[in-house]
């Protein structure tokens, strides 16, 4: 056999037996998945609590505020602020006393000792060795067996006990009087009913009933057995805890209004602010040329000064560039200069005794005329010299 025939069967024999042992160790299972929440389940916290009252035959509501409901009703409040409105916690009251059904979870806040001196349920903290250790996971919750006591004495045999879970481990519920309904572990009471006038109120050291939490351990039966709830009962579910914010009201029942005073808010903020320019773009700062500069120079000299300054320029250039070409040029009077400037640059003699020697003597009109003559001498004269100079070479 070849190498690579060798070296093939090395690899694709262990290959085959990974392949194998893969097949014969795994199968295959369908599994549903449930879908996730949508409507009214995102936002009602209660929905799977109500959704099972209405199954058993109940009228339910999810109450965004107080209203009294019937004496003969059923009130569970989570997530509430018990003594935030003395007039919302006196009308509960009198509704209990009247025949009304009141439960509590743990999330109850405000005045604990107001609470309990209206309802006679006190919550008592536990030590750190009283506290239990869970019995059993489900659903990632802690979860313990409880038992069931009406009047003070169990229900059912003694293995009948129901499970609860996210029971708060760091108290539980006592009271002065004998509770017509309880649930009990080793570390105490963590449900309990009292009658107060001719309702009642329970309250249960745990959240068993908002969103999830129903279907955990025997929530369902505690949700049952908690509201004492029957055919025909109408049920009424409230948190506070669910109410939209401040802002989220003022845009619900005043957006015009908002987006009106947000925009000349801003336009105030915009009309006082401070700018970061001028308020007109400055000019563009074009480049000029050299002619325009010298033209512009000498239309200001001509402008401003009589043009005086610039014609005796125009002379002292004009005597520079003669004095390279015509030897002993500063001797010379003003007449043999402008006759050796007419035979050097072919220049009109008049015009350049002229414009020599009456310089001063020239009417403001005259003088562009006559500063052109001398600056065209000026540079016949230069052109002059270096065609000279290219023929001494």
């Amino acid at each position: 056999m070849r190498r690579t025939s060798i070296t093939a069967l090395l690899v694709a024999i262990p290959l085959v037996a990974l392949v194998w042992w893969v097949a014969s160790h795994t199968y295959w299972v369908d599994i549903k998945v449930p879908r996730a929440p949508a409507g009214e389940a995102v936002v009602n916290p209660f929905y799977p609590a109500q959704r099972l009252a209405e199954a058993l035959g109940a009228r339910t509501a999810w109450d965004r505020t107080l209203t009294i409901p019937p004496t003969d009703s059923v009130m569970v409040l989570s997530d509430w602020h018990w003594s935030l409105s003395a007039g919302r916690r006196q009308a509960l009251e009198h509704w209990v006393e009247s025949g009304g059904r009141l439960v509590v979870d743990a999330t109850l806040a405000g005045s604990e000792k107001e609470f309990e001196r209206w309802s006679g349920i006190v919550r008592a903290y536990l030590k750190e060795n009283d506290r239990p250790k869970p019995a059993r996971p489900a659903d990632d919750q802690e979860c313990r067996q409880f038992q069931e006591e009406r009047d003070g004495k169990p229900v059912g045999a003694s293995d009948a006990l129901r499970w609860v879970c996210d029971v708060d481990d760091e108290s539980s519920l006592s009271s002065e009087r004998t509770a017509a309904w309880a649930l009990r572990d080793a570390s105490g009471v963590q449900a309990m009913r009292l009658q107060v006038g001719r309702g009642s109120v329970t309250v249960i050291n745990a959240t068993p009933f908002r969103r999830w939490h129903l279907f955990d351990g025997d929530h369902g039966w505690l949700f049952v057995a908690a509201t004492q709830l029957r055919r025909g009962d109408e049920l009424h579910f409230l948190a506070e805890g669910t109410q939209p914010s401040l802002l989220a009201l003022m845009w619900l029942h005043g957006g015009p209004v908002v987006a009106l005073a947000l925009a000349l808010l801003a336009l105030v903020l915009w009309r006082g602010g401070v700018r970061f320019g001028p308020l007109a773009a400055p000019p563009a700062t074009a480049r000029r040329s050299l002619a325009e500069q010298i033209r512009g120079s000498g239309q200001f000299a001509l402008r401003h000064g009589g043009g005086e300054p610039l014609l005796a320029a125009a002379g002292r250039a004009l005597d520079e560039a003669a004095q390279r070409r015509i030897p002993g040029y500063v001797r010379l009077s003003t007449k043999a200069r402008a006759s050796a400037l007419a035979q050097l640059t072919g220049f009109d003699l008049h015009a350049l005794a002229a414009a020599i020697h009456g310089a001063r003597l020239r009417r403001p009109q005259e003088l562009r005329s006559t500063i052109a003559l001398l600056e065209a001498a000026r540079r016949q004269t230069l052109i002059e010299r270096t065609r000279f100079s290219h023929g001494t070479e």
